[in-house]
């Protein structure tokens, strides 16, 4: 069996976007021999010094978008990188498909749902892990540059560089043949030298199917 290929993947647990793609990585694993690493990004650390340009409703969401990553963070760090893709889902199955709460309640009920403890969700109002956070997060959006969101993802190249970008942003998630010709061509894209940028407006909102 060929060797499977690592896709390291940052991701926001608040960032609807983020997670269609996440799904559609995991769809990438079926079809692809290619294998997801999870890492932690965040929006409320990528917009702090921006917060003075953003509107009311944005920044307000910036204030809540702290809880989710620094959860994520301290479960990385107290019980290892491994927890992290579950924990993801179980959240952002929460949040995301079924649109529930973003507090206390929600956060401990995916966090037993995977199996760790529910006083992991204590870190939402913690500081304690911030510099874990920002290493994680820097190390993604520096792969890209300031400019993007979330989620990155980085491969390696067939000369041993790290390729890495921003998205894809799409919806719904492909499945199937048509998961593996989207990592097909975004791998074709990012890979060409000199290639920064395919962009449209965005005519119709997350749907998670």
């Amino acid at each position: 069996m060929p060797e499977k290929t690592t896709a390291d993947f940052w991701f926001d647990p608040l960032c609807p976007w983020a997670w269609l793609t996440s799904r559609w990585m995991i769809e990438v694993e079926k079809v692809r021999e290619v294998r997801v690493r999870w890492h932690v990004m965040s929006l409320a650390v990528l917009n702090e010094d921006k917060l003075d340009d953003l509107p009311e409703k944005y920044r307000e969401l910036m204030k809540t978008a702290w809880g989710p990553a620094r959860v994520c963070i301290a479960a990385e760090q107290e019980h290892g990188p491994e927890v992290l893709g579950g924990l993801y889902a179980a959240l952002g199955t929460r949040f995301h498909n079924q649109a529930l709460e973003k507090d206390r309640a929600t956060v401990e009920a995916a966090l037993e749902e995977v199996g760790l403890p529910a006083a992991l969700a204590d870190a939402a109002d913690s500081d304690k892990y911030d510099t874990q956070l920002r290493a994680s997060h820097a190390e993604g959006i520096d792969l890209v540059g300031q400019e993007v969101g979330t989620p990155v993802i980085a491969v390696p190249g067939a000369a041993g560089e790290r390729i890495a970008f921003f998205g894809p942003v799409v919806t719904p998630a492909p499945k199937g043949e048509a998961a593996a010709r989207l990592w097909d061509g975004t791998l074709m894209v990012a890979s060409t030298p000199g290639f920064y940028e395919i962009k449209r407006t965005r005519d119709e909102p997350p749907r998670f199917d």
